[in-house]
């Protein structure tokens, strides 16, 4: 009999040596990788797919024509929560399980849009590049305290963000397209509409899913206050890039941090090279306990799912 392949794509997964493989390994599947420390295309994933009956997957695009060549595979699951990488359709169509790692990331990218927003409030990125440069400069910057955070998006992540801004004196505004009602951490929180949290608030982060169009372009930042910051761990897609670039130019905007890019590396974009900008290479969820939990339950969904079958 065949030994049938359990596929690894994840960039921190890439060197096949995480402890909680060994669980597919004893239950006795083949696990295979991808290039190590590099986002598989679309060539290298079908040279993988044959005798591939589960696969842990990441960030990496898995479209229509891979899941065409992908004969034997039963389920993807994924090392955490979003699932727009996927042809969703193409999966339904050959009856291949779609398997999340719900919020086990969202402490670590919840802490890092913490450390942004601290990040940029003092423009600490940029003035550490120009002291290493030999220029001593000073930009003054603002503290958190009694400013607004508006937060699109409050899930798991956008209500642990909550809580840390709460706890540093800060008033938080959220919009959600579904909000949770019953999240009510305190008198210094509200669910607001989308105009009136994009009109209020000194810093915007976004934790939701992708839009039908970015939900910040020239009109929508316009209604903006003066000098507002904007952090963005969740999806490239949600703000343009010509818009934002332009705005922190003017000084519309004071600020942008942002953990993920349409194409991943980036390159030297003008945004990511501007001097009020911080960019960080995808690492939300890439902390050990993130990565740890993100795999262990995207293992564990696997094998529960194919033991199964």
């Amino acid at each position: 009999m065949t030994t049938q392949k359990i596929l690894i794509t994840p960039r921190s997964l890439s060197d096949l040596t995480h402890p909680a493989l060994e669980i597919l390994r004893s239950a006795g599947y083949e696990v295979t990788g991808s290039t190590p420390g590099q986002t598989p295309g679309e060539e290298e994933l079908i040279s993988l797919m044959d005798g591939t009956v589960g696969w842990l997957a990441g960030v990496e695009p898995i479209s229509e024509h891979v899941l065409d060549k992908a004969h034997d595979l039963k389920a993807i699951s994924r090392n955490g929560t979003g699932v727009d990488n996927i042809d969703l359709a193409a999966a339904e169509r050959h009856q291949i399980k779609i398997l999340r790692a719900q919020g086990t990331n969202a402490r670590g990218v919840a802490e890092l849009t913490f450390g942004m927003m601290l990040g940029l409030g003092r423009s600490i990125t940029s003035i550490d590049h120009k002291l290493k440069q030999g220029e001593w400069t000073r930009r003054k910057g603002f503290e958190l305290e009694n400013r607004i955070l508006g937060i699109v998006g409050c899930g798991l992540i956008g209500q642990m963000v909550t809580r840390m801004a709460l706890a540093m004196g800060m008033k938080v505004i959220a919009y959600d397209a579904y909000p949770n009602e019953s999240f009510n951490p305190g008198s210094d929180f509200s669910f607001v509409a989308l105009d009136e949290l994009l009109g209020k608030s000194d810093v915007v982060t976004f934790h939701c899913p992708p839009t039908d169009k970015p939900i910040l372009n020239a009109t929508t930042i316009a209604t903006m206050k003066d000098g507002a910051m904007v952090i963005n761990t969740a999806r490239a897609t949600l703000v343009e890039d010509e818009a934002l670039l332009e705005a922190l130019n003017s000084l519309k905007l004071s600020g942008y941090a942002t953990d993920v890019f349409r194409v991943e590396p980036p390159g030297n974009v003008p945004l990511v090279l501007h001097d009020r900008v911080i960019a960080t290479t995808h690492i939300g969820g890439f902390t050990s306990e993130s990565v740890d939990r993100a795999t262990e339950t995207a293992v564990k969904n696997l094998v529960d799912f194919l033991t199964r079958q």
